[in-house]
């Protein structure tokens, strides 16, 4: 890519800030400096240290992470999984009214439509 000028190209990452942009590349510079690493063992275990310890954040940063590395932005599928796992860690055994407490989302269901939603889907309210 360097070889073809593209290290003097702007790329383009709307909704992403300058603190997001360096918690990604402190995340991938993590990862590239783990797989030089001989002693597999020990790497992968200090990487895992290090992913448990890199999304301790609060959820605006948790989620603006998700989306700087979804496949719109930066396509870093190792980050987004970890950071969506955190985020179905922790909605993990909440009712959905807990859930919607956790990330602020208003209930747009009439009692009605909550009702058959809560039917409809038993199993997931067991």
């Amino acid at each position: 890519m360097i070889e073809d000028d593209y290290a003097n190209t702007t790329v383009p990452l709307p909704n992403v800030t300058s603190m997001i942009i360096s918690k990604v590349i402190e995340y991938c510079k993590k990862h590239v400096e783990s797989a030089k690493n001989e002693d597999k063992k020990t790497a992968e275990e200090d990487l895992k240290n290090f992913d448990s310890e890199f999304v301790k954040v609060d959820k605006d940063t948790l989620f603006d992470l998700i989306l700087a590395s979804a496949a719109n932005y930066l396509n870093i599928k190792s980050l987004l999984d970890l950071t969506c796992q955190t985020a179905a860690d922790m909605i993990k055994g909440k009712t959905p009214e807990e859930v919607r407490k956790t990330f602020n989302i208003k209930n747009d269901f009439t009692p009605e439509e909550e009702a058959e939603v809560r039917r409809e889907n038993a199993w997931a309210f067991e």
